[in-house]
C-alpha cells in the first residue's frame, strides 16, 4: 500500500527543508502544496504568541470529513527540529540513504512521523470518499522550541475541542531505544523553571565578607541529586536537569547574584506545588544564607505552563482496536511503553479529554549528529494508520465512544 519508493522520495524532500523552530515557512509552504497536488485540501492556521516571544507561526490543518456521523481521530505531528549540530558525517540535508536507514536533521524527530500520516492520508483519501466521521490532521511549528506553541494554538482556539481519540506519530521506537512497534500509552510531563540567589558582594581576597550567591547555588544543586520523587506505576520517577548556571563576580568580588534553571519532570500526583516543596526541602538542607525566590517559567497562558503528565488506559475501546491495527500489519504485539519526555501529545492526552497514543519509526541519534530513521518503520506505521482509520471510520464497528 506505501511503498518504499514514495517514502523515500517523501523524506528526502522534507530533510532537505531546514526547519530549525521558529522558522518552518518553508516546510509548510511544501507540505501544503504537497497536499494540494494529491487532492486534499489543507489550510493554513496563523497564530500569534503576543505574551513571550512575539512570534507569528502557522500550522497546516487537513480536515477530511465523510459525511456520516462517527468519531473525530486526530494526527498530529511537528515539522520543526532543533537546530543542526556539528559532528555530521554524511549532508544534514541531503536524505542519505543506506540500506534500511535515511539519515537528516529531523529524519527521525519527527519528518518519519509526519511522512507516515501524509502517505497514510493519501492512501485513505484515493480509497474512500465516505466514512463515518472525521479525520483532523495537524502539521504543527514550534514544538522543539518553547511552550509547545502551535499544537497549544489550536487547542485554545478550539480547533481540537471536538477529538475523540489522537494519534502522535512521535518516534516511540527510537525514543525508548526497542525495536519496532512500540506504543506508547501516556508520557511524564515537566516545567521549565529558575531559583534566584541574592547574596553580597565584598572582595575577593575577603569572601568571608560577603555572602556567595553561587556558592549558595552550588550548594543546593548538590542537594537536589537528594530529592525523593514520587513513584508512578507507569510513568516511573521524576527527575531534575539543572539545564544552566549563571553567576559572576566580575574581576575579583564574590558574586551577589546567582540562577540555577532547571526542567523538573513529573509523573502524576506531582505538580508546581511538589516541585516548590522539594526545592525548598533542598535549600533548608543545603543550610544557605543568601535570599531565594522560586520562579516558574512565564508561559504564554494557562494551559501552557507545563506539561502536565498522562497514561491511556489499554482498556478504552479506540486503544484496543489501534492495538489490533499494529498486530495486523506488523504480525506482532508492539510492546508497550510510556514516554519519558515532553511534548506535544502531553497537551493532547492532558487538555482534550480523549485518549492519545503515540506510535511512530524506529531510529537513533534525535537531537544529535547522523540522526536516521528506518524506511520500513516509516512505511509500517503509515500502514498502521492506514488499518485504523478503516476499521474505525469504514467498517462497520460497535464502540462506545
Amino acid at each position: 500500500m506505501i511503498n518504499k519508493t514514495e517514502v523515500i522520495d517523501l523524506m528526502k524532500n522534507l530533510i532537505s527543508i531546514p526547519s530549525p523552530y521558529f522558522k518552518e515557512d518553508r516546510i509548510m509552504d511544501f507540505v501544503s502544496d504537497w497536499f494540494i497536488n494529491h487532492n486534499m485540501d489543507a489550510s493554513f492556521h496563523e497564530y500569534h504568541e503576543a505574551k513571550v516571544t512575539g512570534f507569528k507561526g502557522k500550522n497546516i490543518l487537513l480536515e477530511l470529513s465523510g459525511g456520516e456521523p462517527g468519531p473525530t481521530i486526530c494526527l498530529n505531528g511537528h515539522l520543526d527540529t532543533v537546530k543542526r549540530c556539528g559532528g555530521w558525517t554524511v549532508d544534514p540535508f541531503g536524505g542519505f540513504v543506506d540500506g534500511d536507514r535515511i539519515y537528516g536533521v529531523g529524519a527521525l524527530d519527527m519528518k518519519s512521523g509526519c511522512a507516515a500520516i501524509m502517505l497514510a492520508l493519501k492512501a485513505f483519501t484515493q480509497n474512500y470518499k465516505r466514512f463515518q466521521g472525521k479525520i483532523l490532521a495537524s502539521f504543527v511549528s514550534v514544538e522543539e522550541g518553547p511552550y509547545g506553541m502551535g499544537t497549544n494554538a489550536l487547542i485554545e482556539e478550539g480547533y481540537l475541542k471536538d477529538v475523540d481519540f489522537s494519534i502522535v506519530t512521535e518516534p516511540s521506537a527510537g525514543f525508548t531505544n526497542r525495536p519496532f512497534p512500540v506504543l506508547c500509552l501516556g508520557a511524564r510531563g515537566g516545567f521549565g523553571l529558575e531559583i534566584e540567589f541574592f547574596g553580597t558582594s565584598s572582595h575577593a581576597a575577603l569572601p568571608q565578607n560577603g555572602v556567595s550567591a553561587a556558592l549558595d547555588a552550588a550548594k543546593v544543586i548538590c542537594e537536589l541529586e537528594k530529592v525523593e520523587y514520587l513513584e508512578d506505576e507507569h510513568l516511573g520517577k521524576g527527575s531534575v536537569c539543572v539545564v544552566a548556571v549563571e553567576s559572576d563576580g566580575g574581576a575579583c568580588s564574590v558574586p551577589d547574584y546567582a540562577k540555577i534553571k532547571l526542567f523538573w519532570h513529573i509523573v502524576r500526583g506531582e505538580s508546581e506545588n511538589t516541585i516548590r516543596n522539594e526545592i525548598i526541602k533542598a535549600i533548608e538542607r543545603a543550610g544557605i544564607e543568601c535570599r531565594y525566590q522560586i520562579n516558574f517559567r512565564e508561559a504564554p497562558s494557562e494551559g501552557s505552563k507545563g506539561f502536565m503528565p498522562y497514561t491511556v488506559s489499554e482498556e478504552e475501546p479506540l486503544v484496543k482496536t489501534f492495538v489490533q491495527s499494529v498486530k495486523t500489519v506488523c504480525k506482532e504485539e508492539p510492546a508497550r511503553e510510556y514516554f519519558q519526555s515532553i511534548g506535544d501529545f502531553n497537551y493532547l492526552g492532558s487538555r482534550l479529554g480523549a485518549p492519545v497514543v503515540i506510535f511512530g519509526a524506529e531510529g537513533d541519534n534525535f537531537h544529535s549528529h547522523d540522526e536516521y530513521a528506518t524506511l520500513s518503520s516509516i512505511i509500517k506505521t503509515g500502514e498502521v494508520i492506514y488499518d485504523f482509520l478503516v476499521r474505525i471510520l469504514v467498517e462497520t464497528v460497535s464502540l462506545k465512544l
